[in-house]
């Protein structure tokens, strides 16, 4: 990422930009399929550069995984929050924007979940864990408006049948069009049964 001559510098662009370019690439190719000389020489910059903004390749991949699954959840609370105040449409939003996801060419799965199952790193571990809890998050205010007596526990079990349908769309991209309805329906029947059996 070489800078022209007479530019300044700017410590806070260099990284994003980095951060941006860096994603795909892990993402496509694993933590573990791409070393630092390999990595560096793909995205423009020198080991230097690299050791400056993130201290190491484990820096990047931890920084990458923060900005992706922010903008995930950015997503997907977007997708929620356009389709109007009713539990019930906003739910069906987020998991009609994961189907799209699922049917993409570039679709690998869960980039924290991969990286976290491929390095067990405690740190990896903790976004994993925060990213998760993000959903669950999500999931539980749409509960909680849906008047589910316990929306802690209609949220985990939205989040396993999330989990459950972004795996098998990644093991078998020939059924991700079918992972991402067959979820559709399935956290639309538990959701129903729970928020009904609250209501009944």
């Amino acid at each position: 990422m070489p800078v022209p001559k007479g530019a300044t510098l700017d410590p806070a662009r260099t990284r994003a930009q980095i951060i941006e370019r860096a994603g795909p690439l892990l993402y496509a190719r694993g933590i573990d399929g791409i070393g630092v000389a390999e990595c560096c020489s793909v995205l423009g910059i020198s080991k230097m550069t690299l050791y400056r903004h993130f201290g190491s390749k484990d820096g990047l991949v931890e920084a990458v995984l923060t900005e992706r699954s922010t903008r995930v959840h950015r997503w997907l609370r977007s997708a929620a929050e356009g389709a109007g105040p009713a539990p019930a449409e906003r739910l069906d939003a987020v998991f009609a924007a994961l189907g799209s996801w699922y049917q993409d060419d570039a679709f690998r799965g869960c980039a924290v979940v991969n990286a976290a199952t491929q390095s067990r790193g405690e740190h990896t571990l903790t976004i994993a864990a925060a990213h998760l809890g993000r959903y669950i998050d999500l999931f539980r205010e749409i509960a909680a408006d849906a008047g589910a007596a316990d929306p802690d526990a209609l949220a985990r079990r939205l989040l396993q049948v999330l989990e459950g349908a972004t795996v098998v769309a990644a093991m078998d991209p020939a059924r991700a069009r079918q992972a991402g309805q067959d979820a559709g329906a399935t956290a639309r029947l538990v959701f129903d049964q729970l928020t009904r059996d609250a209501v009944g």
